[in-house]
């Protein structure tokens, strides 16, 4: 049994995504960010950095005690070694796959997410920083619509690469992009959301999370962006 501590964020939707595609046993814990859950102390000792996704794996590949992971890139991989489904072994073929795993943990997560803030939740436009995200986030789009031409999915086979990009790659259009500059990816994310594990993801979200302009509250953007600790 592994215990998902996640909220109905593109960080938490790719644990989500990868559990159903596989069928790992597990039990969602939601961890409400714009009530300040994620402050928890019994949470912060799973994960202390205070973000969601984290993982309790009650029954670790090694047989030792439970572990706890955080960090959504390191769950993947770790679930991916443990299933052994989804990530290569033989090296060549694995590193195609973690190279862009870590490009969106690296790049395309933090820029789209700072696009995100400063063109949803900031709490008065900042023209430079919506410019500069905006841009960036297009030229990560660029980078991932010519790597996929001529193929169906990042890496080759569908894999953790693809399950950590396209939570973030369907917020397209918040994020101020023209999907007809990025053909090959809109075909692909297409392709992505035809999977019934993905749909089966984002309909449980929808059920735990009704309401997702309630992470524009004062309250909440308090907790999400001013907190010190």
């Amino acid at each position: 049994m592994i215990d998902l501590y996640y909220w109905t964020t593109p960080n938490g939707h790719k644990i989500t995504i990868f559990l159903e595609e596989t069928g790992l046993d597990y039990h969602l814990r939601p961890v409400h960010i714009g009530k300040g859950e994620q402050f928890a102390a019994d949470f912060l000792k799973i994960a202390p950095n205070n973000r969601i996704p984290a993982i309790v794996d009650q029954a670790p590949v090694d047989g030792g005690e439970p572990l706890a992971l955080f960090e959504s890139g390191a769950i993947l991989e770790y679930l991916a070694d443990k299933s052994g489904r989804f990530l290569p072994r033989e090296p060549r073929p694995r590193f195609q796959v973690l190279q862009w795993l870590y490009w969106q943990m690296g790049g395309l997560g933090p820029m789209a997410g700072q696009n995100h803030h400063f063109v949803r939740y900031a709490p008065e436009p900042i023209p430079y920083a919506i410019e500069r995200y905006v841009k960036e986030t297009a030229r990560l789009y660029g980078v991932l619509d010519r790597q996929l031409q001529g193929r169906d999915y990042v890496a080759g086979d569908y894999s953790i690469a693809d399950m950590a990009i396209y939570p973030w790659a369907k917020l397209w259009e918040g994020q101020r992009q023209r999907l007809e500059d990025f053909p090959n990816m809109a075909a692909w994310l297409d392709r992505i959301a035809e999977r019934p594990a993905v749909q089966r993801a984002y309909a449980m979200a929808e059920q735990i999370n009704a309401d997702p302009d309630a992470l524009l509250t004062a309250e909440a953007r308090r907790l999400l962006f001013g907190q010190g600790s």
